[in-house]
């Protein structure tokens, strides 16, 4: 039996963004490829030309010529299209092949009726809300920050800050106050835009007490605009201005700044689960030309595309997505619960928004399979060629799940990438066929390898990944970071001048990849490495499990350590020892008798990120010891209760186990 669920088509050349690509390398470089593989090795070993391509190819907008491509190829520090001046709210805005009558943004939430927006309306609310920031003082480096969901006005204040040079930094609204003040005290932002509240699902959420204390904690505020979202009716606080007054009528005309390529864009933030989180600052240019790259040639958008991500605005894949009309693709916003009134819910909106590449996450899918969801009996998907996931890794039965519901002509595309480099640099390209649990490729431009543990790099075993050369979209440093030490730390201490990641990885023959968890959250038994994606996909697999976690406790003497699995269970269902032992006995057939857990416990919930990432290593620090407001950052989490639970079997399993 065949693990190839979909098969390029044989005119994808002709038909693909990718294949336009090609014939303009042969054409303008004198260049041929005879497949994928050789296509991205030449785009990992001659990165001046590589790199030049994108930004000739795509014809990005400067206002004056970089002197030369890269300064050099040394990790950090690299220096890319020096001299070169450009906005990317300029780039973006181009919109090539879509007329001004013509939508642009298309956004659907729980909260208010469907708001569509064309090209040319979308130009105009920026040309004004620029202004409106410019009357509030707002020039180039200073930070503007958004408490606000996915919504047009979040993506039109990006595109205005952008536009002015300025700095763009957003919170999701459901982010409570510590886990935005954590992040905002560090970039001291000049304006807060921030609503009032949100529906999630079919309850309101009121957010004004909120966005008081955070604007009692940011003393660098000048001035906070309130955008009535929840009750449009509702005035603004006495000493705040309404979003209307900031994007009011003007004459000023919609003009872009030019900043030097690595000029701060937005910042972005690590997950804060350990600690302050990372303020990871990225650059105009790196970001329009990663993001040109990877939504043209690998996601194969343009102007006949509507693209949709299921995303926040405190999760990179929001930045990912709203890039989408520089390759002059539309796109879709959400904002609301993805489960209410039920899993069905953005399938249907992808049949109403026409959406012809959905993006979601792989826990998403894997939950609709559990459901027994069959999206394509509830939605007409039938302009559906193209679904992404991230997130986690997707196991095969999530593949298949995918092309026996969802549709077996389209592309699935799995990748994985980070806030970091805010792109994915393993992913799909519509040269390559779908195997059922892999990731096709790695993505043009990123030199990504699997390491050994003594460092050098491996085919078809499980290692660390890295990369190995520079790329244009990785950070241009963090925030007031000014000798670097804080960014090297995160990213090179292990390998000097290569970027470790953090994840385990391993690339077969053929190139294509499988993500095996974190690398910090190994489980490592009698000396062989186990990923948890592995561990997850069977467990979860049983109809009688929702959710799990599983950890690793190392045995200093060099012993076996203990494996422990936490479950959540089915409402109804209760963990007894005959569900413990087919626990058990699917991990030894499916994995082997190493993943066997010493321990298996119920817990209510798994604790999860803002952006629904299992935290096993704070689970693991707690159970070795340290308390729990040191073990993770609660604003951090989804559901800081759930941490509750593993303090309480950690204080009657070892009363007096020092911490580690």
């Amino acid at each position: 039996m065949t693990d190839v669920l979909w098969t390029p088509p044989a005119d994808v050349l002709q038909r693909s963004r990718i294949g336009a690509y090609l014939r303009w390398l042969a054409e303008h470089r004198g260049l041929t490829f005879a497949d994928y593989d050789a296509l991205w090795r030449w785009s990992v070993t001659d990165l001046d030309a590589f790199w030049r391509s994108i930004w000739d190819h795509f014809g990005v907008v400067a206002h004056t010529p970089p002197t030369a491509t890269l300064t050099d190829r040394d990790m950090p520090g690299t220096r890319w299209f020096p001299g070169a001046t450009l906005n990317y709210a300029e780039n973006v805005l181009r919109m090539p092949g879509r007329a001004d009558d013509e939508p642009v943004v298309v956004a659907h939430g729980q909260t208010r009726p469907p708001v569509t927006l064309t090209a040319g309306q979308l130009r105009e609310q920026v040309r004004r809300v620029a202004a409106g920031l410019r009357r509030l003082g707002v020039t180039t480096g200073d930070r503007v920050a958004g408490y606000a969901p996915n919504i047009p006005e979040t993506y039109v204040l990006m595109l205005a800050t952008a536009s002015l040079g300025a700095v763009f930094s957003s919170c999701a609204p459901e982010f409570g106050t510590r886990s935005v003040t954590d992040r905002w005290q560090q970039i001291e932002p000049k304006i807060l835009v921030a609503v009032d509240g949100y529906r999630y699902g079919d309850k309101p959420v009121d957010r004004r007490a909120e966005v008081a204390a955070i604007r009692a904690a940011l003393p660098s505020l000048r001035h906070t605009v309130s955008i009535p979202y929840l009750d449009p009716d509702g005035t603004p606080a006495a000493d705040a201005l309404a979003w209307a007054e900031l994007a009011a009528e003007t004459d000023e005309p919609l003009a872009f700044t030019p900043v030097p390529f690595d000029h701060p864009l937005y910042v972005l933030y690590s997950s804060g689960t350990t600690g302050l989180p990372k303020p990871i600052v990225h650059g105009h240019g790196g970001i329009l030309l990663e993001h040109l790259k990877m939504l043209a040639l690998h996601h194969d958008l343009g102007p006949a595309d509507r693209f949709f991500w299921f995303t926040t605005t405190g999760w990179m894949m929001w930045n990912f997505l709203v890039s989408g009309p520089a390759v002059g693709a539309a796109i879709v916003l959400f904002d609301g619960n993805p489960g209410h009134p039920d899993l069905g819910a953005l399938w249907r909106l992808a049949e109403r928004t026409g959406t012809t590449y959905f993006g979601t996450s792989a826990p998403f899918l894997l939950a609709c399979r559990k459901a027994g969801l069959v999206p394509r009996q509830i939605a007409d998907l039938s302009a559906l060629r193209g679904l992404g996931s991230t997130g986690a890794p997707l196991p095969a039965e999530g593949f298949t799940w995918v092309y026996d519901t969802v549709g077996d002509g389209l592309q699935l595309q799995s990748l994985s990438g980070g806030t970091d480099v805010c792109t994915g640099f393993v992913g799909g390209v519509p040269l390559l066929p779908v195997h059922a649990g892999e990731i096709a490729c790695r993505a043009l431009g990123a030199k990504v390898e699997a390491r050994s543990p003594d460092g050098t790099p491996v085919i078809g075993e499980l290692g660390e990944l890295v990369i190995t050369e520079p790329m244009p979209s990785m950070p241009v440093g963090f925030w007031n970071d000014p000798d670097g030490a804080r960014y090297r730390e995160a990213y090179f201490d292990v390998y000097p001048g290569v970027w470790r990641h953090g994840d385990w990885i391993t690339i077969n023959s053929r190139g294509g990849c499988v993500i095996t968890g974190r690398s910090d959250a190994t489980l490592n038994r009698g000396g062989v490495r186990l990923g948890t994606a592995e561990f997850y996909s069977v467990v979860e697999g049983l109809d009688e499990v929702v959710d799990s976690v599983v950890v690793h406790l190392e045995d200093d003497e060099g012993g076996a350590g203990e494996l422990l699995l936490f479950v959540v269970l089915a409402e109804g269902v209760t963990l007894d020892d005959e569900l413990r032992r087919s626990i058990c006995r699917e991990l030894r057939t499916a994995l082997s008798p190493r993943h066997v857990p010493d321990e298996i416990h119920q817990v209510r919930a798994v604790p999860r990120t803002l952006s629904a990432k299992k935290l096993e290593v704070p689970v693991k620090k707690i159970l070795t010891g340290t308390p729990v407001d040191l073990a993770a950052a609660k604003g951090a989490l989804a559901n800081p209760d759930s941490l509750t639970a593993f303090a309480t079997l950690a204080r009657h399993r070892t009363p007096d186990r020092p911490a580690t």
